[in-house]
């Protein structure tokens, strides 16, 4: 049993579909390329279990799809205490690569770059000080309980956390911050935020855009 306990159930259609060459993006939201990047800067050369592939492909078709466990493990034909396992040792990994890839400009040349994207795009000199574009976004969850629980209510009518986002000029993640409830207003997670507490970003001369939910700011 235990010889067969990983051998991958290749006729499920998710993996049909991967293995034939088939467009990735609909299962997993990323092209088969980009996978192929996530699975080199995870360096996941696993040489036991299911293999650094499959465990990939769970992962993010459980993130693509936002499904439960249950739903994860019947797509694939795993069982289900090995997706959660899966699914929370492939969050690890991702973490802790994520400031090699989520990081501010962090040289003069890379931060022209930046403000030389934002005037191209704006097709205006007056945007080349841009260094990056805030604002937030809406992460559905399921109602907390307790007393507190309605607090992650927004505007929209659903519960949540909020995401804060900087983009560069080519829509990448250069700062993430997250975890205030859906009812706190944009403006006030920033200035809770480290960007703004720790004042090291934008430089001075630089600036960061956003909409009309957030004030003008020094």
């Amino acid at each position: 049993m235990a010889r067969h306990y990983c051998v991958i159930n290749a006729t499920v259609p998710v993996l049909q579909r991967y293995y034939g060459g088939e467009d990735t993006r609909p299962d997993f939201r990323l092209g088969r390329e980009a996978m192929q990047q996530l699975m080199v800067a995870l360096k996941t050369d696993r040489q036991h279990g299911w293999g650094p592939t499959l465990e990939t492909l769970v992962f993010l078709f459980w993130l693509a799809t936002g499904s439960a466990y249950r739903v994860v493990s019947w797509v694939f034909s795993m069982p289900l205490p090995t997706v959660f396992r899966v699914v929370h040792r492939m969050v690890d990994e991702v973490v802790a690569v994520l400031p090699h890839f989520v990081h501010l400009p962090r040289t003069q040349e890379e931060l022209q770059l930046v403000g030389g994207g934002f005037a191209r795009l704006a097709h205006h000199q007056a945007f080349g000080k841009a260094a990056g574009a805030v604002d937030g976004c809406h992460i559905r969850i399921k109602r907390p309980g307790g007393p507190d629980g309605h607090d992650y209510h927004n505007r929209k009518l659903f519960p949540s956390v909020v995401l804060q986002a900087v983009c560069d000029h080519q829509g990448r993640f250069i700062d993430i911050f997250v975890g205030y409830p859906g009812s706190v207003h944009d403006a006030r997670i920033l200035k809770n935020s480290p960007i703004y507490t720790r004042g090291n970003y934008p430089p001075p001369g630089y600036f960061l855009l956003a909409d009309g939910g957030y004030p003008c700011l020094q």
